[in-house]
């Protein structure tokens, strides 16, 4: 079975990949929650070269890929899962919700170690947000990401199965809660009780420190309830909100060879957690800061 797994990997995770590019570009053109102030063809195409260069690169370092890595520490008998000894289908559900918390504390670490934000702050820096968005990483960025995740999935000896569901899932709904679209409120509502739907996640792109480091998570919701993350609207409205960093607003900082330098460019100034200055989180200060 886990041979099978593994051939048929690429394709299960891909045809997810692409079913859902496809499904979400068309709601987005039906049903577009922001007017975009970058025309749609030319952030596709630079975000897809930047996505496509993140690609490379970790398939270049890590060819295995995240299954690849269950797979070896499986081999090994690595893990705290096989030592409990728990039933298959508790095991998986376990191993899918640990992974994901482990991505919610990843991103956190990424917005409060300055060196780190400024791998991250390429995601950031995009003046529009859309589905593109949610693939739009540093290469750089994607290949620590990559590591950290390993090191995670050794650690717990997440079986096969749950590491492609969980990567099906974490690449799905990053093109979802990403996504330019319009959710009825009352689903949204209920929905962002459990997952994290596009309005709960755009508060996290906006250009205001003290928004941008809310909202964290990528698939459940939970986290940033229960840590204390969450902020519910932004202060703003989503129609009247600035999405992006203060420090890149020109054009030409969304050009591709920009976008890979972004991390060695200026100051980090004060978005990392662990920079915030005391008591000021309103927004005339936060506008202020990022610049």
């Amino acid at each position: 079975m886990v041979e099978r797994i593994m051939e048929l990997e690429p394709v299960i995770r891909l045809g997810f990949l692409f079913g859902m590019v496809a499904v979400m570009g068309l709601w987005e053109l039906a049903a577009p929650r922001r007017a975009l102030t970058v025309s749609k063809a030319y952030r596709w195409l630079k975000n897809a070269a930047i996505i496509g260069a993140g690609t490379l690169l970790s398939r270049i370092v890590l060819p295995a890929g995240a299954v690849g890595v269950a797979l070896f520490a499986e081999s090994r008998g690595w893990g705290l899962l096989p030592e409990l000894a728990l039933p298959f289908g508790l095991t998986v559900a376990i191993a899918v919700v640990v992974l994901d918390f482990a991505v919610w504390a990843q991103h956190v670490m990424f917005h409060a170690v300055p060196v780190l934000w400024r791998l991250h702050r390429m995601h950031h820096a995009d003046l529009d947000f859309d589905l593109t968005t949610g693939l739009r990483f540093h290469p750089l960025e994607i290949v620590l990401s990559f590591g950290i995740k390993a090191l995670f999935i050794a650690a717990l000896g997440a079986p096969v199965v749950a590491v492609l569901i969980f990567e099906v899932i974490l690449n799905a709904l990053a093109l979802f809660n990403h996504a330019n679209v319009r959710l009825p409120t009352a689903l949204d509502r209920v929905l962002r009780w459990f997952i994290v739907t596009p309005d709960f996640h755009r508060v996290h792109h906006s250009w205001y420190p003290h928004e941008t480091n809310t909202n964290f998570g990528f698939n459940l919701s939970l986290w940033d309830r229960l840590l204390g993350t969450y902020r519910a609207q932004p202060q703003d409205g989503h129609e009247g909100m600035t999405i992006g960093l203060n420090q890149f607003r020109e054009p030409s900082w969304e050009r591709f060879d920009r976008l890979l330098i972004q991390p060695f460019v200026g100051p980090v100034h004060s978005y990392p957690i662990n920079l915030r200055p005391h008591g000021g989180t309103n927004s005339e200060s936060d506008a202020s800061e990022g610049k």
